[in-house]
């Protein structure tokens, strides 16, 4: 019994902790916070930032060389009007790349800068996910309290009528004794669900960038349960248009393409212009010496082709097929995700019609009219005990798939790449009072409130 008191007092005190809270986060104030303060969305908005100033540089000419220099100078006088052939000299050059290559390195650099971008939203969404996934996880925590909870009051009435039953001669002290583990057991259960509510609460204070220590208080809203959703081929049909990953690989792929004829243009001459003005003295008779002017044309020559143009050319070719990979890669990838979130879909209400509209108020049935027999004496304690446990592990199992349900719609948003129109055919706990809807199950014991 001092054990007991124990645990009850630990679990009030961390239900006080808990209590002391702001206003409920609602999923899409969670969303806004993390997308709005996201250190890992700032940095590939910074390297977007940084890519789009690429595609100007890469179409902009070389810069050009001034060279100024003493040409032909006398060694044994160093005298500068010595020699007619001795200059002060000016002289400017600029390269001129092959005229197609400026336009494929600012298209590479802008497809590149295109594939940031669509990395940027890939993470946004991928972000989205992560907040949604961990919000309802956190709402199935809660829900799950609500049931312990509501079951710790059903085992402290059975515990009430034991003892009754013992102080009367009716009863064994077993039946008491089991009764108080069972509480104890329960009240294990609710301290380890606290405890992963705070591991939870953690993790989505950091999506939000938020201290880990702010305690997050969730509404209770209506929440949809069934959903008239595309086909498979529809949504893959739409991934393979919006979502940014895909789009991604495409714009690398492209920018792929862009190198290797960047690599093939390397086979052509890249033309280098110069020209210089030489400033003569003059004689030291006297006589004037005229200035003198050149003009230089330099052509790059590919004399090592086989070792360098040739190769780089295979080495783009294969960049090229390993970019294709990746594409198809991620576009299998896709459509396993989207079968994977359908499949979670419909299992999820599977499982819940069959909870909803049968385990569930079968279950309550059956403990209530053990608890009549056992008033009386004819239904083992145990047996009921046993019952009424399993009645809590229905209740949880089915607020797991509701929840489930959540997270699975999310995944297979973030895999399509786009927010879907989602017409909803039913919904539960409209007013948000889940202790009377379970109650209200056990008057339709094979209907349920709610059809599919």
């Amino acid at each position: 019994m001092f054990a007991l008191s124990r645990l009850t007092i630990a679990v009030g005190l961390s239900a006080m902790a808990a209590s002391l809270s702001a206003a409920p986060l609602t999923l899409p104030q969670a969303e806004r916070l993390a997308l709005a303060d996201s250190p890992m969305l700032a940095e590939i908005q910074a390297r977007y930032d940084a890519a789009q100033q690429i595609p100007d540089q890469k179409y902009a000419l070389p810069d050009p060389v001034l060279s100024l220099g003493i040409v032909n100078v006398a060694t044994d006088t160093w005298d500068l009007d010595q020699e007619a052939m001795t200059q002060l000299k000016v002289g400017i050059t600029q390269s001129f790349p092959w005229p197609s290559e400026r336009k494929l390195a600012k298209s590479k650099a802008l497809k590149r800068a295109k594939a940031t971008e669509a990395e940027l939203r890939e993470a946004r969404n991928g972000l989205a996910y992560r907040v949604r996934q961990g919000w309802w996880m956190l709402y199935f925590v809660d829900r799950a309290l609500e049931v312990v909870e509501d079951n710790l009051q059903r085992l402290r009435e059975f515990n009430r009528i034991a003892q009754s039953r013992y102080r009367v001669g009716e009863g064994l002290q077993q039946d008491v004794l089991q009764a108080q583990l069972q509480l104890s057991n329960q009240l294990d259960q609710k301290l380890q669900l606290q405890g992963k509510r705070r591991w939870l609460g953690a993790q989505l204070n950091s999506l939000m960038a938020q201290p880990e220590i702010a305690i997050i208080e969730l509404p209770i809203i209506k929440i949809q349960t069934d959903y008239d959703l595309p086909s498979s081929e529809y949504l893959l049909d739409q991934a393979l248009k919006s979502r940014p990953s895909i789009q991604q690989k495409q714009r690398m792929l492209e920018a792929a393409r862009d190198n290797q004829a960047l690599a093939e243009k390397g086979l052509l001459p890249d033309l280098t212009l110069g020209v210089s003005y030489g400033y003569r003295q003059d004689a030291p008779n006297g006589s004037s010496r005229a200035d003198l002017a050149s003009l230089m044309l330099g052509i790059k020559l590919p004399l090592y082709a086989q070792s360098k143009q040739h190769r780089e050319i295979s080495q783009r070719a294969a960049e090229v097929i390993a970019k294709k990979e990746a594409l198809r890669a991620q576009q299998i990838k896709t459509r396993e995700q989207i079968d994977q979130a359908l499949s979670d879909i419909l299992q999820a209400k599977e499982q819940r019609v069959l909870l909803e509209q049968g385990m569930i108020p079968q279950s309550q049935q059956t403990v209530a009219s053990m608890l009549s027999g056992y008033r009386v004496g004819d239904v083992d304690f145990s047996a009921l005990i046993q019952e009424q446990l399993m009645v809590n592990r229905l209740q949880v199992q089915f607020w797991k798939t509701v929840t489930d349900t959540q997270i699975a719609l999310a995944a297979l948003e973030a895999a399509v790449g786009i927010e879907l129109d989602k017409p909803a055919e039913s919904a539960i706990a409209p007013e948000g009072d889940f202790a009377s809807y379970f109650s209200s199950l056990t008057r339709f014991p094979v209907r349920g409130a709610h059809h599919d």
